[in-house]
């Protein structure tokens, strides 16, 4: 029998729950972990994920993999209505857990998650996997090194154009997502600032839907201020024509700057502007990325071994947590209320 304590350096078992295009990309990228078990509502969608693993199971009802002894950790990609459940269900099952961002509709879902964890003794780690790209990778390895000096501010774009039905999608469900784009591709800004920057003190911005016919936002501003008055400013927009992905941080030293995520979103580049001593033009270096994303593959990876370690995960419940306490603050103040 596997308990939450006895991983070692054995290969692990995990069971995916909810089949969709993410779920798809986790069982592609399970780092040395074994696919056992996969649960869908729709049976076709399990049955073909469950081809990643040799005599892996599907089914459709999630509870099933939860009361498997020989499981050890679930990974939870289904829309955002259903997560705590799951996620909770799978704690209190000595489950270890990687749940998709944003791992919750609305923060005070999350509420107690963190002390039942620990209570059971197993790791919660949230999908952050931007924070895995080989540019953000990069870029966290020269702010440790000191090489931009103190920080400044930051500032980004994320935006894709939707597609024909994306206003009937599940996205634009408020009752099943929390909300539109801010919740959406916004909380991956927000956590990308909180690994550079840190806590943020002040939140101003405003969601707002301006070309979707529905419910939710499909535009997010936002202006976060560290208490050491560092800024970030944000940009999640599904009326992004082009796909765009853009990034900037600055310091007194220097400066970072990442575009693209590979894909319909370009090439991906981390460039590090260093300024001299006389000023005028900096010193250039550029980093490109146009081999296949790697991100999911990394951060399964250090999961695994923080499941192996007993390590808490560098993401995680605590980052969610704070990324939802952004977004309901700007939501409250842009007048929209997805509990109605």
């Amino acid at each position: 029998m596997n308990t939450a304590h006895d991983a070692g350096r054995r290969q692990l078992n995990v069971a995916i729950i909810g089949c969709g295009m993410v779920g798809q990309k986790r069982a592609g990228h399970l780092a040395d972990a074994r696919l056992v078990h996969c649960v869908d509502l729709d049976l076709q969608r399990a049955a073909r994920v469950a081809a990643f693993g040799n005599g892996c199971v599907c089914g459709s009802d999630w509870r099933d993999p939860l009361g498997r002894a020989d499981i050890d950790a679930v990974i939870v990609a289904t829309p955002q209505d259903s997560q705590v459940e799951i996620v909770r269900a799978a704690v209190m099952a000595a489950k270890h857990v990687l749940v998709e961002k944003p791992a919750a509709r609305h923060v005070d879902e999350l509420l107690g998650l963190l002390q039942l964890a620990a209570e059971y003794d197993v790791r919660v780690r949230v999908g952050f996997n931007l924070r895995y790209h080989r540019a953000f990778q990069q870029a966290r390895r020269l702010v440790d090194s000191g090489a931009l000096g103190p920080l400044l501010f930051l500032r980004a774009r994320y935006g894709h154009g939707g597609r024909p039905g994306y206003a009937s999608e599940w996205r634009a469900q408020p009752q099943r997502s929390g909300g539109g784009e801010l919740i959406d591709q916004g909380v991956h800004l927000i956590d990308l600032a909180r690994w550079f920057l840190g806590d943020f003190v002040e939140v101003d911005g405003f969601a707002h839907t301006y070309f979707w016919d529905m419910p939710v936002d499909d535009n997010g501003f936002m202006l976060l201020k560290t208490a050491a008055k560092q800024v970030a400013f944000l940009h999640a927009s599904c009326t992004e024509w082009k796909n765009t992905f853009s990034w900037e941080l600055y310091g007194r030293d220097g400066k970072l700057q990442v575009d693209g995520l590979g894909g319909s979103y370009g090439v991906e580049r981390l460039t590090w502007y260093r300024m001299l001593p006389e000023m005028g033009p900096p010193e250039t270096m550029i980093w490109e990325y146009p081999m296949p994303d790697n991100s999911w593959a990394t951060e399964m990876a250090e999961f695994v071994e923080d499941i192996r370690r007993g390590r808490e995960p560098a993401a995680g419940l605590h980052d969610a947590m704070a990324a939802l306490a952004v977004v309901a603050r700007i939501y409250a103040a842009s007048g929209y209320d997805h509990r109605a």
